[in-house]
């Protein structure tokens, strides 16, 4: 008779009694833990920023699905938080926040499909303001705050509806009645028109042919280039703002004077590969004369307008290569030529936000373990950097309310959100906490998280987190499992870590040592430690994950008898290595990782970076992309495997796992392979991500600590709750106002 996972996890657990006597409230994370965990999202600020709208994604367990509500906190935090709706198995999406700052807007399907609603921030329920037959799609507040316009109609028919706010009982009404179906919408900032996305052109066969279902589809088919237009209030008459046959516009935005638009485009080329990063292309839209500039001709990032309407500022690569960095460049829109800032630091940058004088850019950055949050004059170029905290801040300053809506977490507690002025950022002391999203964690035991480093083969000093088992002890050794990230342009930092790719926690109660390393590859190091692995993909990043293995070793900590290796995409492409190149290895789990080059780049619908990494095609660098293949030296694999891929992954398609499952067949290699039905690259079905974990977690049980079996369904079964409830935040107290159950 197997075990039960339970009976595994309390034999695994019994040296931690002492601990826990100590400490009765806390006890070890578990499997269920990790499912039970929520996360935030959609932060906003109303307009005088003393109030926050976000909302708490929630796992149902019988649903097999998350499902969202909305809560709205003081950004003084004198008042606790509030839960504002109450739909169990529904979702409540989108919320934005009414100019008046009295109500706000969201999207839910409650009712049947997905409409749009109005709510008191003070009181009242939810009024339904659309009944849209194929529900609603998106929608946007004008400036002036009479108008609520939004997108409805099944995707090919989509158009723009008006309501009217100033109205007691408001209406809504067609706006437009385009040719082609609308994409996104964006108010003037003087609310007198509406700019819109659209198709130049839409094949009505083609949309015949599928509700006749033929289901036959062609590669690579012709689309018709989107570009922008704009309706106006008064008359109702459209305006085409950009044309062209060679780019597609994917996104827009305006300036607040209302002269400006920038536009972000991609090629029309059906051919196009990776056309979202290689070819994407920043214009600049005059919306008085129509002229209209290339500002960046490819590899385009993120762009937004100073408030005082002065400057364009955005990102892409210097120079514009793969993988370089990416930095912030200022273009004056009275004319002249673009200045570059900070053009000597060592950093890849993202979006950013304006200070509300436009005499600054802030935005966050990692470095190394942590993320902070920086600054720039305009256009002097100086930095200074604002938060120093051991941990991750991502979040934008709101130059309207002249505050930081940002996440926060560390190793010991999950993201929430946290408020705080431009004076008060850099003292954690006067952050205002204003979600708490996952109150269960502060009775759970985690392992301590440390940051470690270790010296290369090449004498480069590598970095990364180890989590210790909950009772360690110093000088005894302990099992080790290494969980290598994806990218590989990624870290991992000083987080929480919860998720089913890596849950670090759940070993530590078992008596693990967790590694994390940020090999060679990895972001936050700098351009040259992120591209050094062009044309030596998978053998550097391997030699420094090995090396910081002997270093855990040599420190007296790992116990080089009982080593474990997992990851997912690059982390799987690295394990399926690591099983070719070294048998130090007693288990390895590996998750959509590629074995072979030369098949994968088809397969895949990215090819791009891969030819950075293999330097050029396969028929163009064929011995690059042979050598680092794990196919190739797979008979040098004697480690037990476990497999995982998504059936209906993209990124790194099934046949690669299948090529690996039947070469480690075919040389008796003790492996197993689990295949996920309908999932992508990665695992969005909980029951899925469950499997994973615990599937992996016995595997390992079995290869390093001699357990008998490495899974049980009845083992599996046992850990379920009969009916896990859908759960909110904030002490799931119910709010005095808006209950809908």
């Amino acid at each position: 008779m197997l075990l039960t996972l339970r009976r595994l996890l309390m034999a695994a657990l019994a040296g931690l009694l002492p601990l826990q006597a100590q400490a009765p409230a806390r006890r070890p994370m578990t499997f269920m833990d990790v499912m039970d965990m929520r996360s935030v999202g959609s932060g906003s600020l109303s307009p005088d920023g003393s109030r926050v709208l976000y909302t708490i994604t929630i796992p149902n367990w019988k649903a097999g699905k998350n499902f969202t509500d909305i809560f709205v906190a003081d950004t003084e935090g004198k008042v606790p938080p509030r839960q504002m709706t109450f739909t169990k198995d529904k979702n409540e999406s989108s919320p934005q926040w009414a100019r008046d700052g009295r109500r706000f807007a969201f999207l839910s399907d409650r009712e049947g499909t997905q409409q749009l609603y109005l709510m008191a921030v003070d009181g009242g329920e939810a009024q339904r303001v659309t009944d849209a037959k194929d529900g609603v799609h998106a929608f946007a507040f004008s400036r002036d705050g009479r108008w609520v316009a939004f997108l409805a109609g099944k995707a090919e028919e989509r158009q723009a509806w008006l309501l009217d706010l100033s109205s007691k009982d408001p209406a809504p009404t067609v706006l437009t009645r385009h040719g082609t179906p609308l994409a996104s919408l964006h108010w003037s900032p003087d609310s007198q028109r509406i700019f819109f996305l659209s198709p130049d052109a839409q094949d009505k066969d083609d949309l015949k042919r599928k509700e006749k279902k033929f289901d036959v589809r062609l590669v690579d088919q012709p689309r018709p280039p989107s570009h922008l237009w704009s309706i106006d209030l008064k008359d109702k008459a459209e305006k085409r703002w950009s044309e062209g046959t060679e780019f597609s516009v994917r996104s827009f935005s305006l300036s607040m004077d209302g002269r400006w638009a920038a536009l972000r485009a991609a090629p029309a080329d059906r051919h196009a590969t990776d056309a979202s990063e290689e070819g994407a292309t920043l214009r600049l839209l005059d919306l008085q004369s129509g002229k209209v500039e290339v500002v960046v001709p490819k590899m385009a990032g993120f762009s937004a307008f100073s408030p005082d309407g002065k400057w364009l500022a955005y990102t892409h690569p210097d120079p514009m290569e793969r993988l370089r960095n990416s930095r912030i460049h200022l273009l004056p829109l009275a004319g002249g030529p673009s200045v570059k800032l900070m053009p000597d630091w060592d950093a890849s940058l993202g979006s950013f936000s304006w200070t509300e004088d436009s005499g600054a850019i802030r935005f966050v950055k990692g470095v190394g373990l942590d993320q902070h949050l920086f600054e720039v004059s305009v256009p002097a170029g100086q930095r200074r950097q604002l938060t120093r905290e051991r941990g991750v801040l991502s979040g934008s300053y709101d130059w309207e309310s002249k505050r930081f809506l940002f996440t926060f977490s560390d190793p010991e507690h999950p993201a929430d959100y946290f408020v705080a002025g431009a004076a008060s950022i850099g003292d954690r002391s006067r952050w205002v906490r204003v979600s708490d999203g996952n109150p269960q964690v502060a009775g759970l035991a985690l392992g301590t998280t440390e940051a470690i480093h270790w010296k290369a083969p090449d004498g480069k000093m590598v970095e990364g987190t180890l989590v210790k088992p909950l009772a360690y002890e110093p000088g005894k050794r302990y099992p080790l499992v290494v969980q290598v990230h994806g990218g590989p342009a990624a870290a991992d930092m000083n987080n929480f870590s919860a998720r089913y790719v890596n849950y670090p926690h759940v070993y530590a109660a078992a008596g693990y040592l967790t590694l994390q390393p940020n090999y060679r590859g990895s972001s936050n190091y700098g351009e040259a430690f992120t591209r050094q692995i062009g044309g030596n993909f998978l053998r550097l990043s391997h030699a420094d994950i090995m090396a910081g293995v002997d270093h855990l070793i040599r420190e007296g900590m790992a116990d080089p008898e009982r080593l474990g290796m997992m990851g997912w995409s690059a982390g799987g492409h690295l394990s399926s290595w690591a099983l070719t190149q070294t048998q130090r290895f007693k288990a390895i789990s590996t998750g959509a990782g590629a074995v072979n080059w030369i098949s994968m780049y088809a397969q895949s619908d990215t090819q791009g970076v891969r030819e950075f990494y293999l330097k050029g095609r396969p028929y163009e660098a064929w011995d690059n992309f042979v050598n680092e293949s794990a196919l190739r030296f797979i008979k040098n694999a004697k480690t037990p495997t476990l497999i995982h891929v998504g059936e209906l992954d993209q990124r790194v398609p099934k046949p690669q796992s299948d090529e690996l499952h039947m070469a480690l067949k075919k040389l008796g290699v003790p492996v197993e392979y689990i295949v996920y039905p309908g999932m992508p690259h990665g695992l969005t079905e909980p029951r899925y991500q469950l499997v994973k974990m615990v599937a992996e977690f016995n595997w390992f049980e079995k290869w390093i600590k001699g357990r008998k079996e490495w899974f049980d369904w009845k083992a599996l079964l046992d850990t379920l709750p009969e009916d896990a409830p859908a759960r909110g935040g904030e002490g799931s107290q119910p709010a005095s106002t808006g209950r809908r159950r």
